[in-house]
């Protein structure tokens, strides 16, 4: 029975995938007429490319959702409910925004190796098409079976595809002697900017995610704790958007104080989940022993001896963040339930 359910859902996300290759070719073609095009660039294939797989990206995502999980928040009561449907809307957004920044990335690298390339509107629309093709498939996937670790791994590519593109239309190419903030600045800012939203919106989502995983762990009885995680994971999204909202050039003050604070928003909710869990696995507890002595290590030896920038200093924190942040999701993978766990509470806060 699960071998057939398994490959029923295969033919749907076979389907899926030739549709959007068949509407991001059509609407391609119809937006790239006129004279060939260059693959990268300004009045490049790659931007109008980008929105279309932006857009069949989140209709497969809501199609999936709808069409493999309906029905699954009928049973919760109207506050937990809410939660898993603006959780959903967020996740809509970030797939679309996900399929257009790897769209960009895809042709800027292609630009390069490419050089002079241009396409007509039938091969415009046939690299639309496949670009359409992938980010439909890859967002139809996420809706069947969406866990948390899923979440992670989309927060972690998508932080590298938005820095990466950021850093091949960086204004100023030694910016990385100062810190990641500099890619905020300049012509092609929005792209670095933009990125530090959408990354702000997945880790409030991903929050979303660990304290359904929590509830489905422990029941309604940490309720209070639980909203409390998901509220700081919450905030610690809301202040990584600010910093793109608020870039260095603009505000300096406000950017500096917000990223400051999305890190101490990051610790905060580390530690609330750890202790909300009550008893992590030793592979927990042993990741976050060795994940803050490292950023202490890696503080002091940028404070006291200097042996690397800002920049790297920022890499360092970050990636060590993202590594602590996959070990928890992983974990959490193998303890908690697969079902789904309505609350029998009205309410969040009261039983």
């Amino acid at each position: 029975m699960d071998t057939a359910r398994r490959l029923r859902q295969e033919t749907q996300a076979i389907w899926a995938m030739v549709l959007c290759f068949a509407v991001g070719t059509g609407a391609g073609m119809l937006l790239l007429q006129g004279v060939p095009r260059p693959l990268a660039g300004d009045g490049s294939v790659v931007f109008p490319a980008a929105g279309v797989a932006a857009i069949c990206a989140a209709t497969a995502f809501v199609a999936s959702t709808v069409l493999h999980r309906r029905g699954e928040t009928a049973p919760m009561p109207r506050w937990q409910a809410v939660i898993s449907d603006v959780s959903a809307i967020a996740l809509t957004i970030a797939f679309g925004a996900v399929a257009a920044m790897g769209v960009l990335l895809a042709g800027e690298i292609l630009g390069v190796g490419l050089q002079g390339l241009e396409l007509s509107a039938l091969g415009g629309g046939l690299l639309t098409g496949a670009a359409s093709a992938f980010a439909g498939r890859f967002a139809f996937d996420a809706g069947i079976t969406l866990r948390t670790g899923d979440l992670a791994g989309l927060l972690f590519g998508f932080l590298i595809i938005g820095t990466l593109f950021a850093m091949l239309t960086a204004t100023d190419p030694r910016w990385w002697e100062r810190n990641f903030s500099q890619l905020g600045l300049g012509t092609g800012s929005w792209a670095f900017n933009g990125t530090l939203v959408v990354a702000g919106l997945l880790v409030a989502t991903v929050g979303s995610y660990i304290g359904r995983d929590l509830h489905r762990l422990r029941g309604d009885a940490p309720l209070p704790r639980i909203g409390g995680v998901v509220a700081l994971w919450a905030a610690t999204g809301v202040a990584l958007a600010a910093v793109g909202l608020f870039p260095l050039h603009a505000a300096p003050v406000v950017h500096n104080i917000v990223a400051f604070g999305a890190l101490v928003l990051f610790g905060a909710a580390a530690a609330s989940t750890t202790f909300v869990i009550s008893k992590p696995p030793r592979a927990l507890v042993v990741t976050t022993i060795g994940v803050v002595a490292l950023v202490v290590l890696a503080v002091l030896l940028w404070v006291f001896f200097g042996l690397y920038s800002v920049t790297a200093l920022e890499a360092i924190v970050i990636g060590l963040g993202l590594v602590w942040m996959t070990t928890l999701v992983r974990m959490l993978a193998i303890v908690v339930p697969p079902e789904s766990r309505p609350s029998l509470r009205a309410t969040l806060l009261r039983a």
